[in-house]
């Protein structure tokens, strides 16, 4: 019913548009095959698509602003070689809660880390799915939308890239957006976003290799800086050195971890991400121990793109609230303990736990002190007081 009422509200909008002398339509497929790649791609059947020269895309819950294509159309329209033109984000309800604040800067760190980053050295990165231009010719030579995976963006994103063409990101210029406020909305997501990028590294790593007219340099930083370290071994990583084996070391002192593991590199990302959003530098704290509770669905995530097991082409769309949705009344009173509970989050914090003891017992260092608050973390997590409470 809310589908419908919404796909109604559209309508009534584009006539109005449609009776001042817009060119405006308002389209809605029958399935939902291929997801977002498959709603794409019958898009651009349409007839009156190509007398286009470009497409933008936005995601239902992104409000751009009036001028946005005079602001960004110009960079494709005047340099030929320009594919992609990405828009950053900001977002409307990023003081909501603690996890929307800690999304926002990640989000932050990606897009100064990748995405910047990457554009200022004409170099690749990801197209985020939704507030970009396209030039459509240089999608179609790409192949258009492939619902291969759940990553479609990505996966245009790479194989134009390989094609040679070239993507710019306007840090200027940013499309408001609602974060996902619930937990099981953000996880849902997360899962999305570390499946499909290790789904697609395996689909597309000999794709690369075997790519022709492509430099050794361009090859090497697909394979293993954007998707084997980013993608991958991050997630992996991050949950098993930090949740598994490095508590275990206080139990088994003969394993020795240099300094550089447990010190230098988080602290170094740490000031990184205090950069990017400097007015929630005191969340940083926050931030650290959340990154590693949700590690471990990313690495569950990521572990189910590789296998190719029964979730990989999971879509669950992600529940945005919106400023006046009716599900901001009363929410706490219809969620139950019960429906709380996460046990994966109890169990991996009954042995952080139980591992803290130990060193605050028997041993001689003061890792006590971050097992206990990584513990918390995931006790918090694991009795759903974490984010906006959402009956499921």
């Amino acid at each position: 019913m809310t589908r419908l009422i919404h796909i109604d509200l559209v309508r009534l909008e584009c006539k109005k548009w449609a009776s001042e002398g817009i060119n405006i339509k308002s389209e809605v497929r029958d399935s939902r095959n291929g997801y977002k790649a498959g709603a794409l791609t019958a898009g651009m059947k349409h007839s009156y698509v190509e007398g286009c020269e470009f497409v933008v895309i936005f995601d239902a819950d992104f409000q751009p602003e009036p001028d946005f294509l005079e602001r960004t159309v110009p960079f494709l329209a005047h340099n030929p070689e320009i594919a992609l033109v990405q828009a950053g984000w900001k977002y409307v309800n990023a003081d909501e809660c603690c996890m929307t604040r800690i999304q926002e800067m990640s989000l932050n760190y990606h897009f100064a880390v990748e995405q910047k980053s990457g554009s200022s050295i004409h170099g690749f990165f990801g197209f985020n799915g939704t507030a970009g231009v396209w030039r459509i010719s240089a999608l179609n030579e790409a192949g258009g939308w492939q619902d291969r995976t759940i990553v479609e963006d990505m996966d245009l994103a790479v194989r134009a890239y390989l094609n040679g063409w070239k993507f710019v990101f306007i840090d200027n210029i940013k499309v408001s957006n609602e974060l996902p406020s619930s937990f099981r909305a953000y996880r849902y997501q997360q899962h999305r976003w570390s499946c499909g990028p290790a789904n697609l590294f395996k689909k597309m790593a000999m794709e690369i290799v075997q790519k022709e007219n492509v430099s050794l340099w361009k090859k090497a930083y697909l394979i293993y800086n954007f998707f084997f370290v980013r993608k991958i071994v991050v997630h992996i990583f991050t949950f098993v050195f930090y949740c598994l084996i490095l508590p275990a070391t206080v139990i088994f002192p003969e394993i020795e971890v240099p300094k550089w593991t447990t010190i230098y590199i988080p602290a170094t990302i740490t000031v990184l991400n205090a950069i990017a959003t400097p007015k929630s530098f005191y969340l940083i704290l926050y931030w650290i121990l959340f990154e590693n509770v949700m590690a471990m669905h990313r690495s569950k995530g990521t572990l189910i793109g590789l296998l190719e097991t029964s979730r990989v082409k999971e879509w669950v769309v992600t529940q945005k609230l919106g400023e006046y949705n009716t599900l901001r009344e009363n929410l706490i009173t219809h969620y139950s303990f019960p429906e709380r509970l996460r046990w994966r989050e109890i169990i991996i914090g009954m042995y952080l736990f139980i591992c803290g003891y130990y060193d605050f017992v028997f041993g001689k260092t003061y890792l006590y002190v971050y097992l206990f608050l990584q513990s918390t973390a995931f006790f918090i997590v694991g009795v759903g007081y974490i984010g906006m409470p959402v009956p499921s």
